[in-house]
């Protein structure tokens, strides 16, 4: 490596980033950080794809983009909450700390409760067909997943246990923050600098949610019925994420039961998600009997 010491690193792909800051601009005291970057960018990337959609099944797009603002702050809300929640001590002697977001934690999956929640209550009151409002806004919601991840690259988060496997990433001991003891274990010294070298969970889950995301463009054009493309949603993303859980090493667990919450409701979704599409099949699809 002649001496360099890399912030990043990706040793059996021959990939080093030499310098990655988490600032993306920096004017005066005010910075913007790449995490926010690129949550607004899946944020306009999941829109456009929403809106082409619509277009193409003869929606009005001007409700998607109506919906949007409530979505966004359904989903911080919800974020917030569920990290809150599943992080209890962290905040229970000091409950203003639950307000002090730029801290950090969010959780993806609150994110996506509040938006559902959102969804329901804004077809309710636009007199709208929930699951066909949803099959065309679900893809903007996996699509922004899937760029949004990128943010936890900057900051140096979302990783997994110690690997030697082709995707294994190292980054540089001192700039990440909560290192289990399993990954210390395997602290890796090169040229003096001192790495950590671990699995790249937020690349998995991005991969993993555009493999999701093209799977969903091309069933929505052969479903049966309205809500099949949500429950697509549900499926793929609750299964690659409930293997993507159990790699990573900031699992949120269930209280004092051990258990990942995530990874819990994971499968949950996988299962739930599955009966109910089988049931409404079955039920689409039922002959009635002659009289």
């Amino acid at each position: 490596m002649s001496g360099q010491t890399p912030e990043i690193w990706f040793p059996h792909l021959g990939i080093q980033i030499e310098k990655l800051s988490r600032v993306a601009v920096e004017i005066a005291s005010f910075k913007l950080y790449w995490y926010g970057v690129f949550i607004v960018l899946g944020v306009l990337l999941g829109m456009l794809a929403a809106l082409q959609e619509a277009k193409r099944v003869g929606h009005d797009p001007g409700l998607y983009t109506d919906f949007l603002l409530y979505a966004l702050i359904a989903a911080l809300a919800g974020a917030r909450l569920y990290y809150v929640i599943f992080s209890w001590d962290n905040y229970k002697n000091n409950l203003l700390q639950i307000f002090a977001i730029r801290e950090g934690g969010l959780a993806i999956y609150g994110g996506v409760i509040g938006s559902f929640i959102c969804a329901y209550v804004y077809t309710k009151k636009k007199k709208l067909n929930f699951w066909a409002f949803g099959d065309v806004a679900i893809l903007g919601l996996i699509l922004g997943q899937a760029v949004g991840r990128w943010g936890n690259f900057f900051n140096r988060e979302v990783f997994g246990h110690y690997t030697d496997s082709l995707l294994a990433m190292r980054y540089l001991k001192d700039q990440v923050s909560n290192i289990p003891p399993s990954v210390l274990e395997h602290v890796i010294t090169v040229n003096g600098a001192q790495y950590i070298q671990v699995q790249p969970a937020f690349l998995y889950e991005s991969l993993w949610n555009l493999l999701v995301f093209t799977a969903m463009q091309i069933y929505k054009k052969h479903k049966k019925m309205d809500g099949e493309v949500v429950f697509l949603y549900l499926f793929g993303y609750g299964l690659g994420r409930f293997f993507i859980e159990g790699i990573r090493t900031d699992q949120l667990m269930l209280f004092s039961t051990g258990i990942p919450v995530s990874q819990l409701l994971s499968a949950l979704l996988v299962l739930v998600s599955a009966v109910i599409f089988a049931a409404r099949r079955r039920a689409k699809n039922k002959i009635p009997r002659a009289r």
